[in-house]
């Protein structure tokens, strides 16, 4: 897994999200992008960190920051978990896997002993024009959000 660094174009991307409108990340220039990656819709780590941040989104907010969640889960599953959650802001598709490699966050993963290839949990904030700002490459799901914040809220 080769992560991007800090100071790199972030690679752009057009893709679904959990109503089928097409999102790219060109259409947040002059905005600062969370982009966070996760491995999988409804599943206890996940939905942790993706109710930190529906709980902290009028914060993030504040700071004219977009936060936009990413995994290999398709449409469907996008839109059940949106809606289990109340989550008020944008999960895109790579179900065809185009944006977890092209951010280098595709990779071998272990759980109780078994190896197999998957999302890794990492978080980009992608500055007004464009470019890697800060890199978080290993995420607490609990107080992953917070942190995000913090940074922000220091920025600005």
């Amino acid at each position: 897994m080769a992560l991007l660094q800090v100071g790199q174009k972030a690679p752009d991307f057009t893709a679904k999200d959990q109503d089928g409108n097409e999102v790219s990340l060109r259409d947040f220039t002059g905005r600062k992008v969370v982009l966070y990656f996760y491995p999988k819709d409804d599943t206890p780590g996940c939905t942790r960190e993706a109710c930190a941040f529906r709980d902290n989104l009028p914060n993030f907010q504040k700071t004219d920051a977009v936060v936009l969640g990413v995994s290999v889960d398709g449409q469907k599953a996008h839109r059940k978990f949106a809606d289990k959650y109340e989550l008020p802001f944008t999960l895109l598709v790579d179900d065809e896997k185009k944006i977890v490699e092209a951010y280098g966050v595709w990779g071998l993963k272990k759980f109780m002993g078994r190896e197999y290839m998957g999302t890794n949990r990492v978080t980009y904030l992608i500055d007004e024009q464009g470019a890697i700002e800060k890199v978080w490459p290993k995420v607490k799901p609990e107080t992953h959000a917070a942190e995000v914040l913090d940074w922000l809220q220091q920025k600005t």
